[in-house]
């Protein structure tokens, strides 16, 4: 098929603490070349130098002007464009902490503020210097409290939409001052008048709305969730009527495990990359999101990316997409995808789960989540360990990614279940099955979560700056210690020590938001896994 964009591009979220090294990232975007995509956005909230705002990204692994201006000029030397991508409202919460920036309410900047156009003002003077193109995406989605906190007891009440336009156009005017172009994430202008749905049939795009977009700027429709071409064809539709030029972004799914999700890439993208040549989109992007920690590798991912830019030109040829992914990449097609297998099988194709990531970490006595567990899915990632292994064996490139992924299976081999087995033993008043239990199960655990441990930390290091790791210590520092600890208790309470494990001794209540098999789960934040129990205040 002829080419019919002008940008294929990656976007990398480099906000949630992995912040890639500046070698890795141009081993990455050489790769990208070879795969035919022509441009990366590199997505940082406040992972980048700022002159004259040292709090700025401050002890966040934040990339150096030096840096910044290092990756440009490589990018330009194999023919890529790097498009800063930052934020100018919303998403700005780790930046809060030090209070130097002005704050309306959660995670939005406070509006109206002379103080926050200055910060913006400085960010634009920081990256104008450091990358050559002069596109630049300033971010504005998911403003939840927009005019609901500081700013409404200043101004009183006005609504949202109002107040964007009026900080979209001062932005804007800042923007062209060092000769960029603005490109916005394109949610707010749709949330006011769908019942904050972003999503919607082809229909008449209310006359305020496209007021809300000022001439000039580029609004880019993201979705990450759809299955029917025409879902996208109807938001292109609808964008089509608030600018002229609209851009795309969709996603290699990553945000909710230690693997990415090819299943659900291809389900959600195929109809995406089909609807954008329908319609001759000219600029299209594939994301990386890395909420909640950013576990899965960049890397992990490079086969899904091939095989999306592929897709894309009218390739569906899956064995010419292996045979390219042997010859660009270096590793099996299938391997990498094998990857995400750990999460696979646990429910129907378009649900997201991920329990490779919530069973790592649900306690084995608060086992609220042991209502989810499937019987003999154990087995499953043993299954899952015995080839990623393999897989190790046959990839010198990459065998540090397969080597993190199996050791995590080893992990789940056992851990999947364990908090299961151990009530039910408790509650069959079977000591001599806790006994065992504790002697081997807990002991084995403790050792495969120190392997995976010393896995994890050997990809996020190969890949990675230092800032960040810190949070995964902590993560899977707090898992090991907590397997020693109720192990010991199990020895207390069956040698007589202790009358009875107290957590054991409340039932365990189905999932009351339960998937439709009563079993998969999708649930990320480290706090509301671990524990039924409060962490903050």
């Amino acid at each position: 098929m002829k080419k019919f964009y002008k940008r294929l591009g990656a976007m990398l979220d480099l906000s949630r603490n992995a912040v890639m090294t500046v070698p890795m990232l141009k081993k990455y975007m050489s790769l990208l070349k070879k795969m035919g995509y022509n441009s990366v956005m590199l997505y940082t909230e406040d992972t980048y130098e700022v002159e004259g705002e040292p709090f700025f990204g401050y002890m966040r692994g934040r990339y150096s002007i030096a840096e910044m201006k290092e990756l440009d000029a490589y990018a330009a030397s194999i023919g890529m464009e790097i498009i800063p991508c930052i934020q100018t409202l919303a998403h700005l919460k780790t930046a809060f902490r030090w209070g130097t920036i002005p704050v309306d309410a959660g995670q939005t900047m406070l509006a109206d503020n002379e103080r926050v156009y200055e910060l913006i003002d400085r960010m634009f003077k920081t990256l104008s210097a450091c990358f050559a193109s002069r596109y630049i995406h300033i971010g504005m989605d998911e403003a939840w409290d927009l005019g609901r906190g500081r700013h409404l007891d200043k101004h009183g009440y006005e609504p949202p939409l109002t107040i964007l336009k009026r900080h979209l156009a001062r932005v804007k005017e800042i923007a062209e001052k060092y000769g960029y172009t603005c490109l916005v994430w394109s949610d707010m202008f749709f949330r006011s008048w769908t019942n904050n749905a972003y999503y919607c049939k082809a229909c008449r795009v209310p006359q305020e709305a496209v007021d809300s977009v000022a001439e000039g700027i580029i609004p880019m429709y993201w979705d990450y969730y759809h299955e029917k071409e025409q879902d996208y064809a109807d938001m292109f539709y609808n964008h089509e009527q608030l600018a002229k030029e609209v851009w795309f972004a969709g996603t290699a799914w990553s945000t909710k495990s230690f693997v990415p999700n090819h299943v659900r890439t291809l389900a959600t993208m195929e109809p995406a990359m089909r609807a954008c040549r329908q319609r001759r989109v000219k600029n299209i992007f594939i994301t990386m999101w890395g909420d909640f920690g950013a576990e899965t590798s960049r890397f992990a991912q490079l086969a899904t990316l091939l095989y999306l830019a592929e897709y894309l030109r009218g390739n569906e040829d899956l064995d010419s997409i292996r045979a390219k992914c042997k010859r660009i990449l270096g590793v099996d097609y299938d391997d990498m995808v094998a990857m995400g297998d750990l999460d696979q099988g646990f429910a129907q194709r378009d649900a997201i789960v991920n329990p490779a990531k919530y069973m790592l970490y649900s306690d084995y006595f608060n086992d609220f989540l042991d209502c989810t567990v499937a019987p003999d899915k154990a087995a499953h990632f043993a299954a899952c360990a015995e080839r990623l292994h393999a897989a190790k064996k046959r990839s010198r490139r990459y065998g540090y990614l397969f080597d993190s992924a199996a050791k995590l299976a080893d992990v789940l081999a056992i851990k999947y279940d364990l908090g299961l087995r151990t009530r039910r033993a408790y509650e069959a008043g079977d000591k001599a099955t806790l006994r065992q239990l504790a002697e081997y199960d807990y002991k084995e655990v403790e050792r495969r979560l120190r392997l995976f441990h010393a896995a994890f930390q050997k990809q996020w290091f190969t890949e990675n700056k230092p800032c960040g790791f810190d949070i995964q210590d902590l993560r899977l520092g707090g898992c090991i210690q907590r397997v020693i600890s109720c192990r010991a208790r199990i020895l207390d309470y069956v040698n007589g020590k202790i009358d009875s494990i107290g957590e054991l001794d409340e039932p365990l209540l189905s999932w009351p938001n339960a998937e439709a098999d009563g079993l998969a789960r999708c649930l990320c934040l480290h706090e509301e896994l671990v524990s039924a129990n409060v962490f903050g205040h």
